[in-house]
């Protein structure tokens, strides 16, 4: 296959990979609640965090550098919040040419908080799931008592998504090995044509994709599936590795509240 669902798990047997996913999910989720709760314009909590995120990468053994591109995926949903700089009232920094509309000084900085805050927040979901295998998140999710039904919609979405990628390979395949250039004639078919052959690839998807989950849901029932995922009773938590979240929870904890104190 193509596209796999261990591509963004790397395992570098750090203390970290070996952590119990219960506790990995706890950790972030805690860690990601107190950025949300830190004070706008608290860069200096900011850096803590940051900080905090890149010493994880460290002891995970990751790509620092890739944990920071990675999380640029919530620039463009944070961006929506440029409307702040415009908007709130107080002092002004600077006035925008031709349109004459102050930026505010405020809105400035609620803006670049929002900013620090998204991106730190996906920094740790990032760290998340580079050291944490799909199969083991899902069963953590069961296993903190997350609704099954929602556990399995999660399960079913995220390996069908590499279905439908596998699918879309097979599809260009194959028409791309019946796309024979004649000597003579031009390599560029129209516009027209390119988009009744992506239309007529979009409904054989459809199709290929509705037949292949009949088949994969005809033999999910024949051996055993009632509606959600079988998981066994989970084992005791190491109390190395509670420490271990308790100590890092404790850490974030504290820079928050040394943010809301100053």
């Amino acid at each position: 296959m193509h596209f796999h669902l261990t591509d963004a798990y790397q395992n570098t047997g750090s203390h970290i990979h070996r952590l119990d996913p219960r506790l990995k999910l706890i950790a972030v989720i805690g860690f990601i609640l107190c950025v949300s709760l830190t004070p706008v314009g608290a860069f200096g909590a900011y850096s803590g965090f940051f900080t905090l995120t890149m010493l994880a990468a460290l002891t995970a053994r990751v790509d620092p550098w890739l944990v920071v591109k990675r999380s640029f995926i919530a620039l463009p949903f944070a961006a929506a919040a440029i409307t702040l700089v415009f908007t709130m009232s107080g002092p002004s920094l600077a006035t925008l040419p031709l349109i004459n509309v102050p930026i505010s000084a405020p809105g400035v900085v609620r803006f670049v908080s929002i900013l620090f805050k998204s991106t730190i927040s996906v920094q740790a979901a990032v760290i998340l799931i580079l050291t944490t295998h799909l199969t083991e998140m899902l069963w953590a999710l069961g296993a903190l008592h997350v609704p099954r039904v929602l556990v399995s919609i999660v399960n079913f979405m995220v390996r069908y998504m590499f279905l439908l990628a596998e699918e879309s390979v097979r599809l260009t395949r194959a028409r791309n090995s019946r796309s024979a250039v004649l000597g003579g004639r031009s390599s560029e078919p129209g516009i027209i044509f390119r988009a009744r052959t992506a239309g007529r690839m979009i409904g054989n998807l459809f199709l290929r994709s509705f037949e292949r989950s009949e088949r994969i849901y005809q033999a999910m029932i024949s051996r055993g599936y009632q509606g959600q995922m079988q998981q066994f009773d989970p084992p005791r938590i190491p109390a190395h590795d509670m420490g271990f979240v308790t100590g890092f929870l404790l850490v974030s904890l504290a820079i928050l509240i040394i943010a809301l104190i100053g």
